[in-house]
């Protein structure tokens, strides 16, 4: 009989309960940004000249978090059925741009810049596409956390492009106080975490979904300050 570690004992129970964890937890973004927007809609209402213009981009956010929330449910379901995930060719800056659209309206309230940079030549990557916006959701909301106490210029990149023609690069970059070089080894461990409020869960779940789409995930410090998350995925052909 083999005995299992404490430390391997997490990894297993990261690796099985934490995505299913892990979508129940992203849930609750879509379920919340619709309660506050179908609030915002009833204050609206009761004016006296109600903006119509502005109900109907509200009413269009209430329908996109609605799909996000049915597709996270699906997601679910398919977990539960341990039903193998669904690999299929993407185009990687779609699913950033998707992911920067769906958290706009987070960033604006956190008074966080949004930047795109998209490589020159076309990229795809064969990947779920539910799973790589989990992963580079998590990324994004972590440098906006760490710019919290930035008092200006907060600002989060999402990068895409070629890497070496066998395997595409996506960066999440932040403008924060980057992360302390002691900790840039463990921030991928499972429940570590440089928050206090934080259940040091996420970034096991991206690697743990990297490394199942082939791919590779580290954080480094940036020289302009900030730091910066990379993740490298095969391209389509390879």
């Amino acid at each position: 009989m083999r005995f299992v570690g404490i430390r391997e004992l997490v990894i297993l129970l990261v690796m099985t309960v934490a995505p299913a964890w892990s979508m129940a937890h992203e849930l609750n973004r879509p379920m919340g940004s619709i309660l506050t927007n179908a609030e915002t809609a009833e204050l609206i209402l009761c004016s006296n000249a109600p903006d119509l213009d502005e109900l109907r981009e509200i009413l269009a956010e209430i329908r996109r978090d609605d799909l996000r929330a049915n597709e996270i449910i699906r997601r679910m379901r398919s977990f539960v059925k341990q039903s193998p995930f669904e690999a299929r060719e993407i185009d990687p800056y779609a699913t950033i741009r998707e992911v920067f659209e769906f958290l706009s309206g987070q960033a604006s309230a956190r008074n966080v810049t949004l930047e795109l940079q998209t490589s020159a030549e076309p990229l795809r990557v064969k990947a779920d596409p539910v799973q790589l916006q989990q992963v580079i959701l998590n990324l994004i909301i972590n440098g906006m956390d760490a710019l919290a106490d930035v008092p200006d210029g907060r600002l989060v990149i999402g990068r895409t492009e070629g890497n070496g023609g066998t395997s595409a690069l996506i960066s999440i970059s932040d403008s924060g106080p980057g992360i302390p070089a002691e900790k840039l080894n463990r921030i991928f461990d499972p429940f570590f975490t440089t928050k206090a409020q934080g259940m040091g869960i996420g970034l096991c779940i991206a690697r743990t979904i990297v490394l199942a789409h082939r791919g590779r995930i580290w954080a480094e410090n940036r020289t302009a300050g900030g730091a910066v998350f990379r993740l490298t995925l095969p391209l389509s052909a390879h």
